[in-house]
């Protein structure tokens, strides 16, 4: 797998929450579930075009490819994952959501794992 940063990682979650809910993946829908500007989304999609992650031609909806869309799921379970933990302990929706959003790109493997264990469990 390619190593991503957190940006990069950031857009393809936020494209899969769109697509998990069986939205149209457009750039302006992105904007506004990430806050950033429609410049902002459209110098990460032609990123995320160069990375080989999504595809998109002129006037089409964006397209995951095979490998972008396994990374969107994966960094969306992490975030979904840590977010149920987090509200198990006791943490506010707010801040569990802002939270996991910080530590879900730099948690280990094997924390992570854990976790989804405990989370598993319950």
């Amino acid at each position: 797998m390619k190593k991503t940063s957190k940006a990069i990682e950031d857009y393809l979650e936020a494209f899969y929450i769109l697509y998990n809910n069986k939205e149209p993946l457009e750039s302006a829908r992105v904007s506004r579930l990430l806050n950033v500007s429609r410049p902002a989304v459209n110098k990460a999609t032609h990123e995320l075009m160069r990375l080989g992650f999504i595809n998109k031609t002129p006037y089409s909806e964006i397209e995951f490819t095979p490998s972008g869309k396994r990374i969107a799921k994966k960094v969306y379970h992490r975030h979904t994952t840590l977010k149920k933990y987090l509200l198990s302990l006791g943490v506010s929706e707010k801040n569990a959501d802002r939270d996991c959003c910080l530590i879900e790109h730099v948690l280990s493997e094997e924390t992570f794992k854990k976790i989804e264990n405990l989370v598993k469990e319950k």
